[in-house]
């Protein structure tokens, strides 16, 4: 399922870096993909690049499994990408802004005159989620309907039936829905499929050779299977990529998303007049296309992404020339962990690598009465009810599943999936929810 909003991976400032590193402590970058591959902590492949040339890439876990068969990974693994797709979206966009074939400034009416506010709402404000246009995989039914097949005249009668959530140009929130627009678009000026505009203007111009519009899953092409933990790895229901389209269908390898990020910047996709746009921050971190990830006094430029089971981060160093990938198809620890333990090591800052075997403590059903309630915040709008299933703790956000919780230390509790760190003060009858570099404090209603 595609991720509601993507929060930027490497939002960590609080770090004083060196300069660049001439080379970096590969073995102990060798240790931190072990000891996750080895308990069951995340499946991927990474690879880094710097000046055209890959100076790290390994794959751990498997690309499927089946029964007792299993297929292990490699750096030519071909993996979902999610919402990376938007990346190459907005530059296939902003080719045809180059070739004076529409502006930012066009209407959405132009193509689509029969979606919300479609007179008002421009092509700039599509790339860079402020349309107002409701984004459907935020409503509960889009569960009922994401693995099977859509047309885009039916895609755009569901986004055409989304009530807008604000009037155009008046904020920021993250839509799905705009870029799938953008797509079709794309399709519109060019008078080609979206997979084809995209094979001639940016996998073949760049020599791509293992990116393309995704389908049904084909394991023959050593392509990904995704999956969560449970007891064991478990597949995850795969999304008909003819709903995702131009926010998240493309299929691809590290390597290849490397060189696409190395291409884009070097100027051989679109002008530099249209890369600065792309890299113009608005709020939230993101531009048109492109997000600022900051690790310290480094900035980066990429995107993250999350599909099915699949999670990706993308991320583009200009200084240093400098791209980093990394994409998982099973993960039980936070991306934005494993990106801040890679970066780390890369750039010789001070690591410790996790711990997976230090003892959780034990808890009983009566340990956990103290947690249990609803609560609310008044910094976010979102209220949390957390609640005891014997001797397991589980919270569960507005409008969003439950989550079984990992016991971390005394009032402590985690569920590493999603990078949640929920730290109780039961005297106080508060809760600090910590994710994506955030911390929000909720109080006891």
């Amino acid at each position: 399922m595609l991720i509601k909003h993507y929060v930027s991976l490497l939002a960590l400032s609080g770090l004083s870096l060196l300069s660049h590193a001439q080379s970096f402590n590969k073995a102990k970058l060798d240790s931190l993909l072990t000891t996750l591959a080895s308990h069951d902590k995340a499946m991927g492949s990474l690879t880094i690049s710097q000046n055209g040339a890959v100076v790290y890439s390994r794959a751990i876990g498997y690309e499927s499994l089946n029964g007792t068969t299993k297929t292990p990974a490699t750096p030519s693994t071909h993996y979902r990408i999610g919402s990376v797709t938007k990346v190459f979206t907005a530059t296939l966009i902003f080719q045809l802004i180059d070739e004076g074939k529409l502006t930012l400034d066009t209407p959405l009416a132009t193509y689509f005159p029969q979606l919300p506010n479609a007179q008002r709402i421009t092509i700039g404000q599509l790339l860079s989620h402020h349309s107002g246009l409701h984004s459907f995989t935020n409503d509960a039914t889009y569960s009922t309907y994401f693995t099977q097949p859509k047309t885009q005249a039916e895609m755009l009668a569901m986004i055409g039936q989304g009530k807008p959530d604000f009037e155009p140009g008046a904020k920021f929130s993250y839509s799905n829905a705009g870029y799938v627009v953008l797509g079709y678009v794309v399709e519109k000026i060019t008078k080609q499929p979206y997979a084809q505009a995209l094979q001639k203007r940016i996998i073949n111009k760049i020599g791509l050779k293992d990116t393309y519009y995704g389908g049904k899953t084909d394991p023959k092409r050593h392509e990904s299977y995704s999956y969560r933990l449970a007891s064991s790895w478990q597949a995850m229901p795969e999304t008909d990529m003819s709903i995702p389209g131009g926010a998240g269908a493309i299929v691809s390898t590290t390597t290849d998303l490397n060189r696409f990020a190395e291409a884009l910047f070097a100027g051989k996709l679109v002008s530099e007049k249209s890369l600065a746009r792309m890299q113009t921050i608005t709020d939230n971190g993101f531009g048109m296309g492109l997000m600022r990830m900051q690790f310290g006094a480094k900035r980066a430029y990429g995107h993250g992404g999350s599909i099915d089971g699949f999670g990706t981060s993308l991320g583009y160093f200009p200084e240093e020339k400098l791209a980093v990938a990394y994409i998982s198809n099973g993960q039980s620890y936070p991306l934005n962990d494993v990106m801040l333990g890679v970066l780390s090591i890369y750039f010789q800052q001070p690591y410790r690598l996790p711990d997976f075997d230090a003892k959780a403590p034990t808890l009983a059903a009566t340990d956990l009465v103290p947690y249990v309630g609803t609560y609310a915040s008044t910094s976010i709008p979102l209220k949390i009810t957390v609640s005891a299933v014997g001797a397991t703790l589980q919270a569960q956000a507005t409008g969003q599943p439950v989550l079984p919780l990992t016991p971390v230390t005394k009032d402590v509790f985690s569920y590493d999936a999603a990078g949640i760190r929920l730290e109780f003060a039961p005297s106080r009858h508060e809760m600090l929810l910590k994710q994506g570099g955030g911390s929000f404090l909720f109080t006891l209603e």
